[in-house]
């Protein structure tokens, strides 16, 4: 409990340096913070290729490739972030899902407003399938904004007739860009990483004009039907407590096989606290059991 607490307070104390007027030294801050302090195991291993076109990483720990593919896709608010600053979150998941993961570095806002994210979601999950992996065999996952960015994906395949994946995975995923959830304001001093201004700037950086409401921009407000199944993780502390809340409620009521777990005390995408954080281990050992069931060993 001390360790969480401790853990929250140097977060907050780094939100409030952060000047939203500035995404691109925002995401620059971001970079170097990972080159500075994540140390990767030995047994994991991360590579660049090019997916049909965009930029990713292939990202898998030594020894525990059982014949799955995780298509992730990193947060940042749609502005921030790449797959290095998440390389280290994915191979842990990747270890617990005996699966070989694949990151995409879609584009970003402002430079590349939507649907610049969704169009390279497209190809790299179409990249899989040429690659020889068969649908059933992918689970799609993404963390806060990659989480939406995930579920507009599902979407999007499911309408074109597209073969789904044998599941996903949304960590504390951003659903609803509009920021009509009531935990936005409930929860605003108890979330120590998020805050309603970055979400407003974040959204409008990713679509500067047009309808918020959109389903491929917040898919909470598109057609669940016939989606695989789903796991939602969202902590109880964040702002966006109610995006993953509501999305799971609909999901559920879509006749889509849904679980969510909401951890208590937790933050936003607190799995990238691994191992520090002993509720974050669970939680992705969580994922592994998840994906293992709905994608069988080879």
């Amino acid at each position: 409990m001390l360790k969480n607490a401790l853990i929250k307070t140097i977060i907050r104390l780094q939100r409030k340096r952060t000047n939203y007027d500035r995404p691109i030294a925002i995401r620059s801050a971001a970079e170097k913070r990972a080159r500075r302090y994540i140390r990767l195991p030995l047994q994991c291993m991360a590579w660049e290729i090019d997916a049909a076109g965009v930029k990713a990483e292939q990202v898998m720990w030594h020894g525990k490739n059982e014949g799955r593919a995780i298509l992730y896709f990193h947060g940042g608010g749609y502005t921030v972030c790449s797959p290095r600053t998440h390389r280290h979150l994915v191979c842990n998941i990747a270890r617990a899902c005996g699966a070989v993961a694949l990151v995409p570095e879609y584009r970003l806002a402002p430079e590349h407003p939507h649907p610049a994210a969704v169009d390279d979601a497209v190809k790299s999950y179409r990249w899989l399938l040429k690659s020889g992996i068969k649908p059933h065999r992918i689970a799609v996952m993404g963390d806060s904004a990659g989480g939406g960015l995930a579920l507009a994906l599902l979407m999007h395949l499911r309408d074109k007739k597209l073969p789904l994946p044998g599941c996903a995975v949304l960590l504390s995923p951003w659903t609803d860009l509009t920021g009509s959830g009531e935990s936005i304001m409930k929860n605003k001093r108890k979330d120590p990483m998020l805050e309603p201004r970055a979400l407003e700037k974040f959204a409008r950086y990713y679509v500067p004009s047009g309808d918020l409401a959109h389903p491929s921009v917040s898919p909470l407000f598109g057609n669940f039907k016939k989606l695989p199944p789903l796991l939602f993780h969202v902590g109880e502390c964040e702002i966006l407590l109610d995006d993953a809340r509501r999305a799971a409620e609909k999901a559920k009521e879509s006749g889509v096989e849904t679980e969510i777990a909401i951890w208590p005390g937790m933050i936003h995408v607190f799995h990238y606290l691994s191992p520090l954080l002993k509720e974050a281990t669970k939680a992705i050992e969580d994922i592994g059991q998840f994906v293992r069931r709905h994608i069988p060993a080879t």
